[in-house]
């Protein structure tokens, strides 16, 4: 049941009127209009982040931060569970370690910050400004591995690292950017082949699916758009709201590509020296543009419950001047809060209600429970949907229970939109030409043997690559090749 506007809320200007949701006119770009625009709207006006003093950095706002702090948490606590362990390695790496990987110093040498000068003097040694940690942690993990006892080693650090971008992005690509990154080694190639697996599957989808409510497809990279040094790429692609694809995390098996290069080694049971088989893993604050970008929508952000700072917003209305309404909004916040709901007071009533409202929507606050003197007397409360802008008048006495139930509704509801926008834009073609015209708005599937290095640069020339290779059921591609593989192409981020 819908609730009309009551008469104790001041009306608001005209621009507001048109009320589900509920955001005026022009306070954002239109997606429809300039999607890039819209982006940048949405992180400027939710208060999301900003752009720092050095080109390509950001400065990530609290609003945003206690958001990422959320996947911070789950993403560390499903790592732990797998049997990995965090530490910490510098920030700064000796630019001869990057040099022992052939591949992997040509594949980052374009967006390497490196150091020359420090405490008025030139370095006789540059140091590179850590852009990922293969190199270091392998440093290290020579050093600590010794006997099949030490086997397997699972480390994962959280950290900043810096790649310099020549088109930067706020959340999406920036020159600095948080992430964790996990490097492990084994002692035989389908024990490392099976924990990359499991994190791409156990850690990342299952976390972007399940609290994120961004659907991805799990596949392999071909072999052009691997990690530099890695010998297999597993990926999570997923689809914003403008059918172009973002790659939100990827694990990769090293083979014994960076065991060669700083002999990480072990001595097995029957005496005899060993090379280990390593990988290396990650995720960033590029989730958090996936989630702006996949559930957004023209009124603003909208976040999934599970990850939100704050879930529910107590909104007073407008209050009287012994602060009943008030106050009853400061216990049911207190109920929220004792039921494990992250919940806020907004009683700011100096400042309109409608802007209040409208802020609290681009912020993409999953609830808000809106409270006056009317609704006092009569003993409900307005709770209003974020995802949809259903608005219902729910007694006060039942309002934190029907809030907790809502959580869950809402948090299935932005997935279930989601996944029925990325199958609505996915095109079964058997062409490169069908792939080109499916490419234009979203995804298209077709056999992987019908694109060739031809098809490759010719869906180059439309800015459309492949995404990643699936098995015929649709699982993640075991190899690179075979007659029924799978190729999923896109346009991207």
């Amino acid at each position: 049941m819908s609730h009309e506007r009551r008469t104790e809320r001041p009306d608001p200007p005209a621009a507001w009127l048109p009320s589900t949701p509920v955001a005026p006119k022009r306070v954002l770009t239109p997606q429809a209009d300039d999607f890039p625009r819209w982006y940048q709207d949405v992180i400027n006006r939710a208060e999301l982040a900003e752009n720092g003093p050095v080109r390509g950095t950001m400065v990530i706002r609290p609003y945003a931060y206690a958001i990422w702090e959320h996947m911070q948490a789950e993403v560390d606590a499903r790592l732990k569970a797998t049997g990995a362990e965090n530490a910490y390695f510098p920030l700064f790496i000796p630019e001869e370690y990057l040099t022992r990987e052939a591949e992997h110093v040509e594949g980052f040498s374009p967006e390497l910050a490196v150091v020359t000068h420090a405490g008025g003097n030139e370095l006789e040694h540059p140091v590179v400004v850590r852009p990922t940690s293969e190199t270091v942690i392998g440093e290290f993990m020579s050093k600590w591995i010794q006997s099949h006892r030490d086997l397997p080693m699972l480390l994962n650090q959280w950290s900043n690292v810096v790649r310099w971008e020549k088109r930067p992005r706020i959340f999406l690509r920036t020159s600095e950017f948080l992430w964790q990154e996990g490097h492990t080694a084994h002692a035989s190639e389908e024990e490392a082949n099976r924990y990359a697996v499991r994190i791409l599957h156990e850690v990342y989808a299952d976390f972007m699916e399940e609290y994120l409510a961004i659907p991805v497809i799990r596949g392999r990279k071909i072999p052009q758009e691997r990690f530099p040094g890695a010998t297999n790429t597993l990926t999570c692609e997923s689809m914003m709201r403008d059918g172009k694809a973002l790659q939100m995390g990827t694990s990769h098996e090293l083979g014994q590509n960076f065991a060669k290069a700083f002999d990480i080694g072990y001595q097995g049971a029957d005496g005899r020296r060993s090379l280990a088989w390593t990988t290396s893993w990650g995720v960033s604050t590029r989730m958090m543009g996936g989630l702006i970008m996949a559930h957004g929508d023209d009124a603003g952000l909208r976040v999934p419950p599970k990850v939100a700072g704050t879930q529910a917003v107590v909104m007073v209305v407008r209050d009287d001047d012994h602060d009943r309404v008030g106050k009853a909004a400061r216990y049911l916040a207190g109920d929220l809060v004792g039921r494990g709901i992250r919940a806020k007071v907004d009683d700011n009533v100096d400042t309109g209600f409608g802007r209040r409202a409208t802020a609290w929507e681009l912020k993409g606050v999953p609830v808000r429970i809106e409270m006056g003197p009317r609704d006092l007397d009569e003993g409900v409360a307005v709770i209003v949907r974020r995802d949809s802008g259903e608005k219902t008048p729910v007694p006060t006495v039942e309002v934190a229970g029907r809030v907790a139930e809502l959580l869950d509704e809402i948090q299935q509801a932005l997935f279930d939109e989601a996944l029925s926008f990325q199958q609505s834009r996915t095109a079964d073609v058997a062409t490169v030409a069908d792939a080109i015209e499916a490419g234009a708005t979203g995804f298209a599937r077709l056999p992987w043997s019908a694109v060739g290095d031809a098809g490759l640069d010719e869906l180059g020339k439309h800015a459309i690559t492949v995404r990643c290779l699936l098995s015929a059921d649709g699982g993640v591609a075991e190899s690179d090749d075979g007659d029924d593989l799978i190729a999923v192409v896109g346009r991207s981020y």
